[in-house]
């Protein structure tokens, strides 16, 4: 039986590899068998497997509608048991990215079904080259919640909210936002000003927020240092919110995502595809 050292090599060569399993040679039922005895499903294992395929149906390796390669040849081509697989697919399921029929397979479900603001999910679209569809709706959601969460925050804040929120802004200010301390501080920054509304909704909306700025933040930085520093950014929307000016606050923060959009656009290299379809 494979130790934790084994699990652990194991998931990373999973998560390294580029290419994933279309057909193996010898799939009988005996050779697999005799091969489960020697495995171990565990979180890391599973969570390799479903990060490997997750990245490939958001990178549009698998498109909707494809059937993913059968649970045995998966299995074998991944070097992890059948039941790690299964539990990676289940991980896809409950984001909405796949289904499994009966004699049929796993399919990819459409995008419409995909939880695209699952933090997972954001995170195997910003492995690769998101599109520029994806990026769009992130900011347009970003545009439509964030404004009118920092007015309520303006409104509503309390003295526990103002410290979270300065601190957060310190931490940038310390960090700067090229480094992972520094996004963090960042998404720590919009998290606390979502807590800061009151607002249920608003709140539960928290991580997924925070997800897609710490990823759009890191993917603008992937091969160039930011073109502009957006701290003055964060600074004017928490003065704003410390004033409890409810307009200001609202005209600072949707300034800082249109800002953060033409970042993103210069950032992002362009692709045909989306040209066609969904210029950024």
């Amino acid at each position: 039986m494979s130790d934790g050292s084994d699990m652990v090599q194991r998931a990373a060569a999973i998560s390294e590899s580029r290419d994933l399993p279309q057909v193996i040679a010898d799939t009988s039922p005996a050779t697999t068998e005799s091969r489960e005895s020697t495995r171990r499903p565990g979180r890391r294992l599973r969570g390799a497997v479903a990060h490997k395929l997750g990245v490939a149906i958001l990178s549009g390796q698998y498109k909707p509608g494809d059937v993913l390669t059968g649970e045995i040849a998966a299995a074998e081509a991944l070097d992890v048991s059948r039941g790690a697989y299964r539990e990676a697919v289940q991980v896809l399921t409950a984001k909405g990215l796949v289904e499994s029929r009966v004699k049929t397979g796993t399919h990819v479900l459409p995008r419409e079904r995909w939880n695209l603001l699952d933090p997972d999910v954001l995170a195997w679209a910003f492995t690769g080259e998101p599109d520029a569809r994806l990026v769009r709706s992130l900011f347009e959601l970003r545009l439509v919640i964030e404004p009118a969460a920092a007015a309520f925050a303006a409104e509503r804040r309390t003295r526990a909210d103002l410290k979270r929120m300065g601190d957060a802004l310190k931490g940038m200010r310390r960090h700067s936002l090229a480094t992972p301390a520094g996004v963090a501080a960042d998404r720590d920054f919009h998290d606390a000003l979502l807590h800061a509304t009151g607002n249920d909704a608003m709140v539960v909306l928290g991580s997924s927020i925070g997800a897609a700025v710490a990823w759009t933040t890191q993917f603008k930085q992937r091969t160039r240092a930011l073109i502009r520093d957006p701290i003055p950014d964060h600074a004017r929307v928490y003065d704003a919110i410390v004033a409890k000016d409810v307009a200001g606050a609202n005209a600072a923060m949707r300034l800082l995502v249109e800002l953060a959009l033409t970042d993103t656009r210069i950032a992002m290299p362009p692709r045909a595809e989306d040209e066609r379809t969904d210029p950024l």
